[in-house]
């Protein structure tokens, strides 16, 4: 994949993130923004915890993943979104459950999303990833 098209991906997986959170704010009582631009600010945030702060949380966590079948990541996700809450003035998250309930609805929409946004470019008819 060239540069460009990786900047790309990140964009659009940045801007599908700020989408997502802005849905569960409308969704979610206990889940808010100050203001809309705040989502983005969160999703750049979540981007760098999840690059950065999850794979160590994983490793570390590896014996209650297995243990749980799994089941584990959930509350490592639910972890990171109330670092960000921590992070990002202008980002509520009332408490544990309501984290767990963000984490399973960014799950879904990802999963939904087939776990990235995709770039596609149109030449002529035919289509290259």
């Amino acid at each position: 994949m060239h540069q460009q098209d990786r900047l790309k991906t990140t964009l659009l997986q940045l801007i599908s993130t700020s989408v997502t959170l802005l849905v569960a704010d409308y969704l979610m009582d206990r889940i808010r923004f100050d203001q809309p631009w705040v989502a983005i600010v969160t999703a750049i945030v979540l981007a760098l915890l999840n690059a950065f702060l999850k794979p160590l949380l994983v490793l570390l966590t590896i014996p209650a993943t297995i243990f749980t079948l799994g089941l584990f990541l959930l509350f490592i996700n639910a972890a990171i979104l109330m670092i960000a809450d921590q992070l990002v003035d202008g980002f509520v998250i009332d408490g544990l459950w309501a984290a767990i309930l963000l984490a399973i609805f960014i799950s879904l929409v990802n999963g939904l999303l087939g776990g990235n946004v995709k770039v596609m470019k149109h030449s002529g008819g035919n289509e290259l990833e």
